[in-house]
């Protein structure tokens, strides 16, 4: 199969049967809620990352943590589908973005996307399946205060493919925008961040309307600023916040404060912690630990409409195969401990799980 394949959108499958049952990988897990339920997706497929990954979808009831299978998104032959966002917006749409590679990578890979308009229907239907662009998106979409929708899409800095015959230019962390809620997107400047390889970056707007974009590094979290709406961007340089190599999870909550989920205290992916910031990103004096335990990464999530903090990440891709989902308040954070009725560390899905019946 020519690696052109994956430039094809891959179809979203509701599956009866259970072909998903033997899944020696999984992990990389993200989640999204809608007013009436909780959408969460990891990928598997063969026993590590590769030409046979396919993401699954699973919605749950909300406040029930019954996440029953509900589609797949598996291309054919060595095309992977990996890296998987949902994401809803101000109009309660429901948006899938995922990426698709052929064979581990490619050196081009692409950002796909489909969307519902009624995804707390028993079946909900979705939009054709688009290609937005090269590259890879791990995190969410940033909305601006003029509502432009930033997208997080950035190609690898990684030379291990001999597929790779793009100019080293086009290897960035860039934003693509969408002025037009969806219906089209634009590819504006990237930032160049030294000692990064896995971008996984996402973007905040600060108060003064200036952009900070957050890039994953071997050596912790980089960093980038833009003051054009992320046409330019400065000089990437190592960030103050702390990072092992590993995805993290920044995002402004409703109260105007920033959440950050990362690996604190630590040089290993464990000490998964919540933390608070009230300035903007300048100081985080608050935390709460959701996970101290080894082998856990990987964090997602979203605040509901009630500002509950609901966050997943995954543990052991290839031993438990664990999918864990915690649920917090910012009052939780702030005392440095979780009380009722909040939740932490709960496995919603085990590796090998039957998913079908």
């Amino acid at each position: 199969m020519c690696k052109d394949e994956a430039l094809r959108p891959a179809p979203l499958l509701f599956p009866k049967a259970d072909k998903y049952f033997d899944r020696p990988f999984q992990g990389i897990a993200s989640l999204a809620g809608t007013r009436e339920h909780d959408f969460l997706c990891f990928y598997a497929g063969g026993v590590a990352e590769g030409g046979e990954n396919y993401v699954l979808y699973f919605r749950s009831p909300k406040g029930r943590d019954r996440f029953a299978p509900f589609l797949a998104i598996d291309p054919p032959g060595q095309v992977r589908a990996y890296d998987s966002v949902p994401w809803v917006d101000d109009q309660g749409r429901l948006w899938l973005f995922w990426a698709q590679s052929y064979t581990w990578f490619d050196g081009r890979c692409g950002v796909f996307c489909a969307c519902s308009e009624d995804p707390d229907a028993p079946q909900p239907h979705f939009s054709v399946p688009r290609r937005i662009g090269d590259g890879i998106m791990m995190n969410k979409p940033t909305v601006l205060q003029n509502g432009t929708w930033l997208l997080p899409i950035g190609l690898w800095a990684c030379e291990t493919s001999p597929l790779n015959q793009l100019p080293e230019p086009e290897h960035r962390s860039f934003v693509y925008a969408s002025r037009d809620r969806g219906k089209s997107f634009q590819r504006l400047g990237g930032a160049d961040v030294p000692n990064r390889c896995f971008d996984e970056h996402l973007v905040i707007e600060r108060r003064d309307g200036s952009l900070w974009m957050l890039v994953r590094r071997f050596d912790g979290v980089g960093e980038s600023f833009s003051y054009d709406g992320g046409l330019s961007w400065t000089p990437g340089q190592k960030s103050r916040l702390p990072g092992v190599n590993s995805r993290f999870f920044v995002r402004r909550l409703a109260d105007g404060s920033l959440l950050q989920v990362n690996h604190v205290d630590t040089d290993r992916r464990s000490h998964l912690t919540a933390l608070l910031s009230l300035d903007d990103g300048t100081t985080w004096p608050y935390r709460l630990l959701l996970d101290e335990r080894d082998d856990i990464s990987y964090p997602d999530g979203y605040q509901d409409a009630g500002g509950v903090l609901h966050i997943v990440h995954d543990r052991g891709r290839t031993g438990c195969r664990e999918i864990l989902l915690s649920s917090f308040t910012v009052e939780d954070i702030r005392r440095g401990r979780a009380e009722d009725p909040s939740r932490l560390c709960r496995v919603v899905i085990r590796g090998n799980q039957a998913l079908w019946p």
